[in-house]
């Protein structure tokens, strides 16, 4: 099984340090712990799809989260947000792997029982002489 360390963010991006820009938004960059899969990003962006203003892990850098607010205030709790939908994720992801782990012990078992055309040419290939 892939071993799995829950995400967190550990803080600002020190290459994007959060800036006001003309319009009053002010851009945020979160540092993620680790960077996740792309199983774990899919189930990221699901679980943030409807949030506004919108959530997303950078495409060019997954161990990033981008965001914005309109106001200075809002930074925590958009923060808190986040944390709570990677909490979420951390989750769903675990349970993801949980079944990915079961399904793949299935398939291993009905393989070596020797159930279906799987287990014919598994059969055959070991039968094969390469000397």
């Amino acid at each position: 099984m892939e071993l799995f360390t829950d995400i967190k963010i550990i803080g600002i991006d020190e290459k994007r340090p959060p800036r006001i820009r003309k319009e009053p938004y002010i851009d945020l960059y979160f540092k993620l712990s680790q960077e996740p899969s792309v199983e774990w990003r899919g189930v990221f962006e699901t679980l943030v799809r409807r949030i506004d203003p919108p959530i997303h892990v950078e495409p060019k850098s997954a161990d990033i989260i981008s965001t914005y607010v309109r106001d200075m205030k809002l930074i925590q709790a958009q923060l808190d947000v986040i944390k709570k939908k990677i909490a979420a994720c951390n989750e769903e992801y675990r349970a993801y792997l949980i079944k990915k782990v079961a399904e793949d012990a299935e398939k291993l078992a009905k393989l070596s029982q020797g159930e279906g055309a799987q287990a014919k040419l598994n059969a055959i290939v070991s039968l094969l002489d390469f000397s």
